[in-house]
């Protein structure tokens, strides 16, 4: 099933980092220079440079991007390896001893304690094939939807809010609207250090012409996005939606709002316009620690001006109110009637490569491919039709969430867990509560490109993956744009690609018609017909078209001509519901889930530095990368620095009711008074180690599931010199 050839030229793909999805264009060892660059284990290097004619980002690239070449080899794992136990060393095992102790266990399960006992947690870095081919094994041929990803972590708030207001998810904006808008309201996005190259599309606009967009930043801290902000509004943690409220309550009562768009194309304003009436310019303006001359300011622009385009990220979608935030700025924009026109709409910037992708394939416990709902009886019955199962295959109510997932290992209800492309042990909120359940687990499967992963410690079964250059196949970014991303490598090893694995896995378990596929072209090939009709309708999509043509963007049906595809969804004012109209939504806001408190006086946020991503799996292979940030540094107030006895340099204690760690100190006024920060790469394989998920919680938003990662109380003292604070 190989699909790789040794090429001579260039190889076009995507950036596999963020949901931006550059266009890349990948030099082999002897194109790109007089002499072979090799990494620090010998290996030639391949040398990446931006994609001149990928309409994402027009030959823009960021740092991580540049530098990808030079992380495809190092560190990586080779074989299968299996150990019974946690306290054994891992020994070879070989595939097909690998496949037929797993294939074991999932029929002892099955036989025993039925598919709710099987779980798989996958990942954005997926390939679109891949996230396909695990919704087809685990909803399909098992009977579960105990598949979950890492975009519950991510963009799971953005997928109820959009499916809630709008009536189905996907981003109704495109990256030309950074071109076209008067008014960038970024809330909840350190957009410089996580979408760079989206940034750096709008930074050199307003050079070019200063006039021409106004910039607002929300966010409690000053970060290089807050720099470039013609307003930046450093709000208290937790009080977006009230931000939000009050601004339209002043939209409402002294600006002006779109009443002919709100008349002809929404529901459910008049229990939106009471809900906000409560929200004063005062109340709100007390409650988010701002002035109240800042929120009429904001207010006028949302009132008066023609292009609002709004975006966010992770600031909004981790919270206990993710979807209730997204659901307030949509709000604003059906108030002003701010949508389906250029320069204008809500824009959620996805985290990851491929998490749109895997939104389309089903990816989620609620969800099937196409953007269909495992709750839906018309939905399951087509799903089943189309994969050749008997009715009743598809289980009716939603599968597991990563949380749930977690919770359930605890319990002892969950025999196997098979992970796949991620590394919760650094990304899941209360790390030693996952370890725990982790240790509780008869086998857990790690499907992994790298070596020595923090979840590998944890892990039973390894299997070599074949990352992203080593194998075919296709990734949707923010702008719901799709880009085939060949395999331009050979594959390391004995790693094979996720989507094989998984087929290998339905075949030997009796489906061998089901999954007969022998390329990833064939699966993308089924995935898009089973799309034709929905919203997110690629059936006139393959392999072929994208390698010839280019990235396209959906909806893009049968019979489509390529770049024909409306870059915005809802210009006519019609929405997928069944009424045909968007809806308001009205929610109180609740704050944070765990304030700070006599005890734990300090608010943390966690976050991303420009340099790294994710849990450094990849970067932290880059010496250049590493240089940029050595080490993971505390950023907290003068004030509160000199209240609490830390001094700038120095290690502090950071302590919640979860977990403690040591980490050095960088007193800035870049952080709110009251808050601290710490970034998310570093786990406990790190040098050094600063687990700083370890100490949140994991109470999630109701609506989504998503973790509130951006917030928790805690105490910060000065550390002693084996870490301890200093009494």
């Amino acid at each position: 099933m190989a699909e790789t050839t040794a090429p001579t030229a260039a190889a076009r793909t995507q950036c596999p980092y963020c949901g931006v999805g550059c266009g890349l264009e990948m030099l082999p060892p002897a194109v790109a220079g007089q002499s072979v660059r090799r990494d620090a284990e010998g290996t030639p290097m391949w040398t990446a440079r931006g994609s001149r004619t990928h309409p994402s980002s027009l030959g823009q690239v960021c740092i991580k991007g540049a530098t990808v070449g030079e992380t495809l080899s190092r560190g990586r794992l080779s074989e299968p390896l299996y150990r019974p136990s946690l306290g054994e060393a891992f020994e070879p095992i070989g595939w097909e001893a690998a496949l037929e102790l797993l294939v074991g266990r999932i029929r002892h399960s099955l036989a025993t304690r039925g598919p709710g006992a099987i779980a798989m947690y996958g990942s954005g870095q997926f390939h679109t094939e891949d996230y396909y081919v695990a919704q087809k094994l685990l909803k399909g041929a098992l009977g579960t939807n105990n598949f979950d990803a890492n975009s519950r972590l991510c963009m799971s708030s953005a997928v109820a809010g959009y499916t809630r207001s709008l009536g189905s998810d996907g981003p109704p904006c495109c990256y030309e609207d950074l071109d076209h808008c008067s008014v960038a309201f970024l809330i909840g996005t350190n957009t410089a250090d996580c979408h760079p190259v989206l940034f750096q599309r709008l930074v050199k606009r307003k050079k070019r012409h200063p006039r021409s967009v106004t910039i607002v930043v929300v966010d409690p801290r000053a970060t290089d996005t807050s720099r470039a902000a013609d307003l930046h509004l450093a709000i208290a943690p937790g009080t977006d939606l009230a931000l939000l409220h009050g601004i339209a309550h002043l939209v409402l009562r002294e600006v002006g709002f779109d009443s002919d768009f709100i008349e002809e194309a929404t529901d459910d304003f008049a229990a939106y316009a009471e809900l906000v009436a409560a929200w004063t310019p005062a109340r709100v303006a007390a409650l988010c620690g701002i002035p109240e001359e800042q929120l009429r300011a904001v207010a006028r622009l949302w009132g008066s001006r023609r292009g609002i385009l709004s975006l966010w990220s992770m600031g909004v979608n981790q919270r206990r109110e993710g979807t209730a935030v997204v659901g307030g700025l949509i709000n604003l924009h059906l108030l002003t009637g701010e949508i389906g026109r250029p320069g204008a709409g809500p824009f959620s910037l996805t985290g990851q490569p491929n998490a749109m992708g895997g939104r389309e394939a089903g990816g989620l416990s609620h969800l099937l491919p196409g953007y269909r709902l495992v709750t839906n009886g018309e939905h399951r019955a087509e799903v089943e039709r189309a994969w050749g199962f008997a009715p009743g295959s598809i289980a009716s109510r939603p599968g597991l969430t990563a949380w749930q997932q977690v919770e359930a290992m605890e319990a002892g209800a969950l025999d196997l867990w098979w992970v796949a492309a991620t590394n919760p042990l650094v990304s899941l909120p209360n790390l030693e509560r996952v370890k725990a359940a982790m240790a509780r687990c008869p086998l857990v499967v790690l499907s992994e490109a790298y070596a020595g992963s923090e979840t590998a410690h944890y892990a039973h079964l390894l299997l070599p993956a074949a990352q992203w250059s080593e194998k075919a196949g296709a990734m949707t970014n923010s702008e719901r744009r799709i880009t085939h991303c060949p395999a331009f490598r050979p594959r390391h090893g004995q790693s094979r690609p996720d989507w094989e694995v998984f087929a290998d896995v339905g075949r030997r378990l009796g489906f061998e018609a089901q999954f007969s596929f022998t390329s990833a072209a064939e699966v993308y090939a089924e995935f898009a017909a089973l799309s034709a009709g929905r919203v997110c309708d690629v059936s006139g999509l393959s392999h072929d078209l994208l390698e010839r043509e280019g990235p396209q963007q959906w909806p893009f049906p049968t019979g489509s001509a390529p770049d024909s595809a409306s870059r915005r969804l809802y210009t006519d004012q019609r929405f997928p519901t069944p009424s045909g109209r968007a809806r308001f939504v009205a929610d109180q806001p609740l704050g944070l889930a765990e304030p700070s408190c006599d005890t734990y006086p300090l608010v943390l946020t966690v976050g991303r530095y420009l340099g790294q991503w994710h849990t450094m799996t990849r970067t932290a292979k880059v010496e250049r990368l590493q240089a940029m940030h050595p080490e993971p540094l505390l950023e907290i107030h003068p004030q509160d620095a000199e209240r609490y006895g830390i001094e700038d340099g120095a290690l502090a204690a950071v302590t919640s009711r979860r977990a403690g760690l040591t980490v050095r100190v960088q007193v800035t006024d870049r952080i709110r008074l009251g808050s601290v920060f710490l970034p998310m790469h570093w786990g406990f394989n790190q040098e050094p180690a600063c687990e700083a998920n370890a100490l949140m919680h994991e109470q999630a938003c109701p609506i989504s599931g998503q973790p509130e990662l951006k917030a928790t109380a805690v105490c910060v003292a000065p550390a002693t010199a084996g870490g301890h604070p200093a009494h």
